[in-house]
Order: C-alpha cells, then structure tokens, then sequence
C-alpha cells in the first residue's frame, strides 16, 4: 500500500507517452497509468486498437477524453517522429515520461534467417527506439526534468538461442541508454530507466519476426508459465517512480540466470548451453520455448 501510494505521488498527473500501447506490457501500463492518474498519449501502429484501449481506460478511470492522445506513430519512419513528439506537447504542453516499450521479438536460429530480417529488428527495436527518444529528449533538456524509461530485456542481459537477433538489439538498447546516462549528468533530474523483464504472458510471442519477413510464427503455445503482464507494469512503475538506472523483473530461473551470465559469466555460458539445447527443442516441437523451465504445476 505504502509503495502504490508513492507510485501514485509520483506519477499522478504526469504525462506519460507510451509506445507500443496497442497490446501486452503497453496496453497494461496505459490501464495502470489511467488508474494511477497519469496524462497518456498512447503510440503504436494500428490506431484502432489505440482507441479500443483508449476507451477501457475511460472506463476504469477517472480521466476524461482529453486527458488519453491516441498518436499512431510507426517506429521505423524515423522521419516522422519529430511531428508526433511536437503533437503530444502541442496536446499537453510538456512530456514527463517517455516510455520506450515498442518493439518486436524473434524465434528463429540464426542459420535460418535472412539478413533483412536482422536489419528490421534493428531498424524497430534499436534504431526507431533512439530516433524518438532524440526527440524527446531535446525538450526534456529544455525542461531540465524527465524520465525515460525503456523496456530492455533479460535478452538485453544475456544471450540465447532462437532470439540472436533480438538479443541484440536489446544488447544495444543497454549500451546506448548505459552511454547516454553518462552525458546527462548536468542533468540530474533526468532519469533514463532501463527495464528488464523476463517471460511475460504477452502478445509479444504471436508477433516475433521469424527467419523470413513475411512469415509469422505458426504455433505461439501456451503462455500461462510466464509472469502475468500485470505484475511486470506494475514492477516497472514501481522502478519508474524511484528512478531505478536498471531493473530485472522476472521469475526463475531467468533471475538466476541473469545473476550468474553478471557475476559468474563462465557458469553462465555453461549453464545456458545446456538449457538452449532445450529451448530449440521445444521451438522445433511447436511449443513455447522456454516451456520446460517452468515449475508451475498445471
């Protein structure tokens, strides 16, 4: 109670920007924003599922219609983002939190794949990423105030197999947002937020490139052992409003996992031989991935 009191300090009345706002950890952060209090402008591709969450937040909150921006922005039109970071300050006068959570995921052995499919997770996760945060930033600056927060992952972490393309785009998300902190420090209340979740019971999986661009994965399995999305939002505004340099949110074994690949690399990389072995067996197998891992009982 005390720490969904300090959320809700924190974050009330703020204006948040959210991308990647039409499912999974960006649908949820913008109801629990909502119920919070929070300012929204909420970004992704399909504007029609923008509205449809922009219509349950009015319902479960007391925000009224012009306190929710439906913005469709396509990250990988990177000419466009300096007009919808100008919309949203036109819409608010200021943004608070720019919340980096679009992107896509990858289920596919690198052996498989075709290069372009390399090129456009980096285009989205990576470069799409940078290209709005410049932007915001700028006006952020300006302010001398902000956070940013961008959802990483424990790929971001460590390194895995099926995903070696997504790994690193996340891998790169960590260095440019670990570099840029350190070029902000006349700037200390600006914050950049790096978030690191494990599994999530999110769409990301029913989205993830695969070895070709116009295939889509076949089988996205069950997803019930992963953290459920409510769990994973409400940790990342807890990280947000104390201003957490990085936070990992994840059940085991990904936690543990991510403490050895840290602390003892050699353990690791032993560790996740064996366990990618699985991994690709399950994928092959039509199966989530990391099915095996979970000690949940059905």
């Amino acid at each position: 109670a005390v720490t969904y009191m300090f959320i809700l300090n924190e974050l009330r009345g703020k204006v948040v920007w959210v991308t990647g706002a039409s499912s999974g950890i960006g649908e949820e952060l913008a109801y629990q924003l909502s119920k919070i209090g929070a300012l929204l402008a909420i970004s992704a591709r399909r504007e029609d599922e923008l509205e449809r969450v922009k219509k349950k937040c009015l319902q479960i909150s007391n925000l009224s219609d012009k306190d929710i921006l439906v913005l469709r922005l396509d990250l990988t039109d990177r000419s466009s983002h300096e007009a919808a970071t100008n919309s949203v300050l036109k819409h608010f006068g200021k943004i608070d939190v720019l919340v980096n959570n679009g992107g896509r995921s990858q289920r596919s052995l690198f052996v498989d794949t075709n290069l372009d499919v390399f090129s456009a997770i980096m285009e989205l996760n990576y470069l799409g990423t940078i290209s709005l945060t410049k932007h915001v930033l700028n006006h952020m600056i300006q302010r001398r105030r902000g956070k940013i927060v961008t959802v990483s992952s424990v790929m971001g972490i460590m390194g895995a197999p099926l995903a070696s393309g997504y790994c690193a785009s996340k891998h790169a998300l960590q260095g440019f947002f670990n570099s840029l902190r350190t070029e902000l420090t006349d700037y200390p209340e600006i914050s950049i937020i790096n978030i690191c979740p494990g599994p999530v019971q999110s769409k990301i999986i029913q989205n993830v490139f695969t070895e070709k661009l116009d295939k889509s994965i076949e089988n996205s399995g069950d997803q019930s052992h992963k953290m459920p999305t409510e769990r994973c939002v409400r940790l990342t505004l807890v990280s947000t409003a104390n201003d957490l340099k990085e936070a990992w949110i994840s059940d085991h074994p990904y936690l543990a996992v991510c403490y050895l690949w840290q602390y003892a690399p050699t353990w690791a990389w032993w560790l996740m031989n064996r366990m990618g072995k699985r991994r690709i067996q399950n994928f092959k197998s039509g199966v989530d991935a990391d099915v095996s891992y979970s000690r949940k009982k059905k």
